[in-house]
């Protein structure tokens, strides 16, 4: 296996990245839109450069990411884009306006991108993990992760096999008539 590293904010490296990548392997056929960092704080308080760090990675790789297999998608008619939204992006959080719009940004951007790619036998889906135990989510003060857990009707953080082992149904022929969707995998600690 190889691993292919660039900042996922900057268009010019994702350009150069998946261009190595389609060299070596030929057609790109599955994309998972799976960036994410946080910049935490009130908006009245925060730096343009939070707000900016953010919305890049979050939102803009979107963009940068896709826009680099879309075309080869369509020549082909068949594609996976499964992007990576949030809980967060779904109900908005404390102290979070910057990471909740971007998350709220990739649904949009999911919705629309699936009805421009329907009828090229391409889905894209969005899936709104709630807290997952990952080295970001473990990251957080532990007072402030206890308060979420306890908010959380399972009792407990998701496990990231549960993320991915979704993603690996989108990719899948068994998906074929899904696009367009938003799917909140949370423990039931936001319905809506």
């Amino acid at each position: 296996m190889d691993v292919y590293k660039c900042d996922v904010s900057h268009f010019g490296e994702c350009k150069e990245v998946f261009g190595a990548i389609e060299k070596k392997y030929g057609s790109i056929d599955i994309l998972v839109n799976n960036a994410g960092i946080t910049r935490d704080g009130f908006l009245h308080k925060m730096e343009q450069a939070q707000w900016e760090a953010v919305i890049s990675v979050n939102l803009n790789s979107q963009f940068n990411c896709t826009r680099q297999v879309i075309n080869g998608m369509r020549e082909r008619k068949w594609g996976r884009i499964i992007n990576i939204s949030s809980v967060n992006g779904r109900k908005g959080q404390f102290g979070q306006t910057n990471y909740s719009a971007a998350k709220a940004g990739i649904i949009g951007f999911t919705m629309a991108l699936a009805q421009e790619s329907a009828n090229k036998g391409i889905t894209v889906n969005a899936i709104c993990p709630g807290y997952i135990s990952t080295e970001m989510t473990m990251a957080m003060q532990p007072e402030i992760l206890e308060s979420i857990r306890q908010q959380i009707p399972m009792g407990r953080l998701g496990h990231p096999h549960e993320i991915g082992d979704l993603v690996g149904y989108l990719c899948s022929d068994s998906a074929a008539f899904i696009t367009g969707a938003k799917f909140d995998v949370n423990g039931g600690q936001w319905m809506g």
